[in-house]
């Protein structure tokens, strides 16, 4: 499974929490894949210590309830700098510590040089980033991590849109999440996924924000997976 099941609590408490901080918003935004989703997801505004305290919370609950198992944590750049030094604390806090590294996105020619900083990037290695768009970031840091020696073992995120990917501006019939599952044959963990928010609107008590439910049901009608 790469999202959470339909009754989760972690999930609908992180969905309840993005919204609560204006980290997930709804109205009419543009994707990457050029189309106007009526949700948007910028884990850039988990800019403060409480909020990206309590994000890494969610991924460290979440990482250990799936028993996925690794030795150290890898963060692209930029975002997956932040998640992998946040989300090591929080795991050293409940008695997991791992080391971390992450990557520059130009290398350094004096000092230490090269293009990883950080521990040393060995073992089974989990890649953490916000979302997975294309698959390209994941392509690019499994490639970092081989060349270093160490071995890919699974990617987790914060939210899964579970929507088709495009590629050339055509849908594909797979998600981005499922391609790294699929093709790249690793496992994905993620904190929630579309289903957990649509769930999240069915319920909120809220009806500004319930008000969006059918503007994202029907997107998911059209772009699921």
């Amino acid at each position: 499974m790469t999202t959470a099941a339909p009754q989760d609590t972690l999930a609908q408490e992180f969905v309840a929490f993005a919204v609560e901080t204006g980290v997930l918003r709804f109205g009419e935004f543009k994707t990457k894949a050029g189309r106007l989703s009526p949700y948007f997801f910028n884990a850039g505004l988990f800019d403060d210590g409480l909020k990206i305290g309590r994000l890494a919370q969610f991924y460290a609950q979440r990482l250990l309830a799936s028993g996925l198992e690794f030795d150290m944590i890898f963060g692209p750049a930029y975002k997956g700098i932040t998640l992998a030094a946040a989300v090591a604390i929080e795991l050293a806090r409940l008695g997991h510590n791992k080391p971390f590294a992450y990557n520059r996105k130009e290398a350094k020619d004096h000092g230490e040089g090269g293009t990883l900083v950080g521990a040393k990037v060995q073992g089974r290695v989990l890649i953490i980033d916000d979302v997975i768009s294309a698959g390209t970031s994941v392509r690019e840091s499994i490639s970092m991590i081989q060349a270093a020696g160490a071995t890919p073992c699974g990617v987790t995120i914060a939210l899964d849109r579970q929507e088709k990917a495009a590629e050339n501006g055509q849908d594909l019939p797979w998600s981005a999440v499922q391609y790294v599952r699929d093709q790249l044959k690793l496992p994905v963990v993620a904190i929630a996924g579309l289903s957990d928010l649509l769930q999240y609107l069915q319920t909120t008590s809220s009806t500004a924000v319930s008000a969006h439910a059918a503007a994202v049901h029907a997107y998911r009608d059209r772009y699921g997976v």
